[in-house]
């Protein structure tokens, strides 16, 4: 009990800052005057829940007895690929499009955009709430174009009016209120007439992700805040039961975790000229945005030559696994050139102490592994599939729920479609 009080008090701590950014209205909000169209009133239904930093081991490691339950009763995957960079609203925002994020448009937590020449930075709310940044087009946004209801209890993209529409219920991230009230506000959710229930419902954890950040990943708290959910999670089954309706589960986490060297952090390199680059904050990869093309190349040959604990890349060299090179950069918003530490080395450019979790690194690396789970009626029983990429997911849903989509996505539902029965 002490040890998840700590987990509160500490995310608590973490976000204050957001929170006094953000406006705290704390209810729900509703777009009135609409319905589920005739068509889809007997579609199925999805409740489609993501656990920041939920580690693809997690589960295992600390003994998640409603997880581990539930998957053999459904599908799971040996691990799931997050796009890289393996960061949170680069890999939530690819969940629900199933895009990478050189093609989406949001390329990092903190990034420059060289056409707007502006900075997207995650605490900056109206950087978040500013639909001009997120292409593609969101799970939630597929359904309401279509005339299905949809609601979000906090998601990256569900606060701002992508393509000028959000979900149907939706709320402002804030996080007074409580677990209770969240999972009733799904209760809520299935208890509508079903003109008006969502057919899809996004539900974000933060917890596991903030303990694994600031406790390490071995460490009583991240065991605690993974218990939290999984209690949480296995409320919300038994309450989907209770309603009758024939509800999905999909289960999944936007990246790994993994412990780093916090106390021999490296500075921000001393021959980049921040009178010549900008240079937006992060620690398993910098990115570096030159004023003028002409001085890429010279910074570029002095990083290559002092560079002993990172990888320099040019954006038209970076590998083509990551998707995340010229040829992708379609807004220009991935830097010019790249820095990744090698770890457990990381970079620290505030000076500040900096916590031991930390991700965002190659996302190929054990520790980054994400977690898909997903049981119910659409899903076959007792399967265990290879693990495959995060962009996989979005068609996975839309062909659940019925959805058609015409616009270029970088998911394929034949990854998908032998979990299906």
């Amino acid at each position: 009990m002490k040890s998840m009080k700590k987990v509160w008090l500490i995310f608590a701590l973490v976000i204050c800052c957001i929170q006094i950014l953000y406006a705290q209205d704390l209810s729900q909000q509703v777009v009135a005057n609409r319905a589920n169209d005739t068509s889809q009133i007997d579609k199925p239904y999805i409740i489609y829940i993501s656990a920041d930093g939920f580690r693809n081991d997690y589960a295992d490691k600390y003994q998640a007895k409603n997880l581990l339950a539930l998957r053999a009763k459904g599908v799971q995957a040996t691990a799931m690929k997050p796009s890289f960079p393996s960061v949170t609203f680069s890999n939530h925002y690819t969940l629900v499009t199933g895009m990478y994020p050189s093609h989406h448009g949001i390329v990092n937590n903190s990034f420059y955009d060289p056409k707007k020449e502006q900075l997207y930075v995650k605490t900056d709310p109206n950087a978040v709430k500013d639909s001009t940044w997120y292409g593609g087009v969101p799970i939630w946004v597929l359904a309401e174009q279509q005339k299905m209801l949809s609601a979000a209890f906090y998601w990256l993209g569900s606060e701002t009016p992508v393509q000028g529409v959000r979900p149907t219920y939706w709320y402002n991230f804030n996080t007074k209120i409580p677990m209770d009230k969240r999972i009733a506000a799904v209760k809520n959710w299935l208890a509508l007439p079903e003109e008006k229930r969502p057919h899809l419902i996004n539900f974000y954890f933060p917890e596991v992700d903030v303990a694994g950040h600031y406790f390490g990943t071995d460490s009583k708290e991240t065991a605690a805040a993974v218990k939290l959910v999984d209690d949480a999670v296995g409320e919300m089954v038994e309450l989907a039961k209770m309603t009758g309706l024939a509800v999905n589960f999909v289960f999944v986490s936007d990246h790994g975790m993994t412990n780093a060297d916090n106390v021999d952090a490296m500075p921000l390199p001393s021959i980049i000229d921040k009178e010549k680059f900008i240079v937006p904050n992060g620690d398993a990869l910098l990115q570096i945005y030159a004023k003028d093309k002409k001085d890429i190349k010279p910074l570029y040959k002095a990083l290559k030559k002092q560079g002993a604990d990172y990888d320099v890349y040019l954006t038209t060299k970076m590998p083509k696994r990551w998707h995340y090179r010229a040829k992708n950069n379609k807004d220009g918003r991935i830097g010019d050139i790249i820095l990744i530490p090698r770890l457990p080395k990381i970079f620290n450019l505030t000076g500040k102490p900096t916590n031991i979790g930390k991700h965002g690194f190659d996302n190929d690396l054990p520790d980054m592994q994400a977690t898909f789970y997903a049981w119910g009626p659409a899903f076959k029983e007792g399967l265990t599939v290879n693990s495959f990429e995060n962009v996989h997911v979005y068609p996975l849903l839309a062909k659940i729920l019925g959805l058609s989509y015409h616009h270029k996505i970088d998911g394929d539902m034949k990854v998908l479609e032998p979990i299906l029965k």
